[in-house]
């Protein structure tokens, strides 16, 4: 395939695997503003780029995944939950939690040493600790998108990586034009996407 032609596949896959539920569409939707407005601050106030992004971007992507998104048997595309999950190209749930979890537990690093092994000044207040903390969960976000798109080369090859990336990186863009309906539709009372696979996007 063209790069194009696997980032469309590598789209089109995410969807109809793992965003059947209209509440987890509704949560990417405002997931992917929120990682806009991350975007937008990056370069002028990154420590507050990366709250947005780890505390309303990431928590609102994740929660559908978690809790709404069904875990039996799919049979719109006749999968398993464990075959998709050995089959996902980025960050199937084994490997979220891992990844949250090192979230969750980096602001200890902070408390153990303040300068962050001199990579910080010390914080003297509690706004100080933030700011060196969102700073810090900058860097998890993206050595977490780097680890994973070199990963790639190797257990697939480097194409492979490099679309994922683009996709990660253009992903809040693409919820959007995905899911904008989602909140209204879920609204009228559709909880779950039909026929998801055969739809097109």
């Amino acid at each position: 395939m063209t790069f194009l032609q696997e980032l469309a596949t590598q789209r089109w896959d995410d969807h109809r695997y793992y965003h059947h539920s209209r509440i987890n569409q509704s949560l990417h939707l405002v997931s992917a503003v929120s990682f806009l407005c991350a975007y937008a601050m990056l370069f002028t106030a990154p420590a507050t780029a990366a709250m947005i992004g780890w505390m309303l971007a990431m928590p609102s992507r994740q929660i559908g995944h978690f809790f709404f998104e069904p875990k039996d048997y799919d049979v719109v595309n006749q999968a398993t939950h464990e075959h998709k999950e050995a089959i996902k190209v980025g960050y199937n749930l084994r490997r979220k939690t891992v990844l949250l979890t090192i979230w969750a537990l980096s602001p200890l690093l902070l408390l153990l040493s303040p300068t962050l092994f001199g990579a910080f000044d010390a914080h003297t207040n509690l706004m100080e600790f933030v700011h060196n903390v969102s700073l810090m969960w900058l860097v998890v976000g993206a050595a977490a998108v780097l680890f994973r798109t070199i990963q790639l080369f190797f257990v697939k090859d480097v194409q492979a990586g490099l679309v994922w990336l683009t996709k990660i990186l253009t992903d809040p863009f693409h919820d959007i034009k995905l899911y904008y309906r989602s909140p209204g539709q879920l609204i009228r009372g559709e909880l779950v996407e039909p026929m998801a696979s055969h739809q097109t996007t």
